[in-house]
This record gives C-alpha cells, structure tokens and sequence, in this order.
C-alpha cells in the first residue's frame, strides 16, 4: 500500500506541476483572471493532496485505513481539481462542465473526511 500512496502521490504532484504550467502560460491569454485563479485553486488543492499521499505511509496508520485514505484522496482530487479546472475552462470546450459542477463539494467533501480519518487516528494514538 506505501508504493501505490507514493506512486500516486508522485503522480498527482507531477500533474499538479504540468497542469499548473499550462495554465499560467497557456490560459493567461485565453481566460479572465477569475478563471485563471479558479483554475489555480484546482492545482493548489491537486498538490497539497499530492504531498499528502507522499506522507501517509510515514504515518503509523492500518493497512485498512491507508487503503481507505488512499481511495478518498484519489477520487477527491479528481473530482474537486478535475471540476474544477473544467469549470474554469468552460467557456473553451464543447461540453458544458456547469452540468456536472455537483461534482466539486463531493470532490471536497472526500477529502475533508479522509483529513477527518487521519486526525481521527492521531487522536486514539498513543
């Protein structure tokens, strides 16, 4: 479970940096500032998750609850980033991502509760 955290942590730190590029050199002459800084909101919270899954397997947590962890930091930040830089984008594609914007708190709100497990698990340790 520490390499598939470490990994996706990687992975996620990785995009988070190429993504975040793209959008201050590909998108500052495309999008207004409010876009642009929503679209930075998205890669903010991509690599603070990012570095979070680099952290777990330090931890001293169960198998069951990195898994856990693992599973709700991985959907939260697709949801929540990947939401929110379609929502920021809007206006450039073809498909309306304001259909689907229900998808952001639900992004949120999986990664709220897997920093609720985490602070959950330094409370009962000893």
């Amino acid at each position: 479970m520490d390499k598939k955290l470490r990994v996706t942590g990687g992975i996620f730190g990785l995009t988070a940096v190429i993504i975040g590029a793209f959008g201050a050199h590909g998108l500052e002459k495309v999008l207004d500032a409010s876009a642009i800084a929503t679209f930075e909101t998205g890669v903010k919270y991509q690599m603070y998750h990012a570095l979070l899954l680099l952290l777990i397997p330090v931890f001293a947590l169960s198998e069951k609850t990195k898994k856990i962890v693992w599973v709700l930091l991985l959907l939260g930040i697709l949801f929540f980033s990947g939401s929110i830089y379609g929502l920021a984008t809007n206006e450039l594609t073809s498909f309306d991502f304001t259909k689907i914007a229900l998808i952001t708190p639900i992004g949120g709100t999986l990664l709220i509760v897997s920093w609720l497990l985490i602070v959950i698990h330094f409370i009962k340790s000893k």
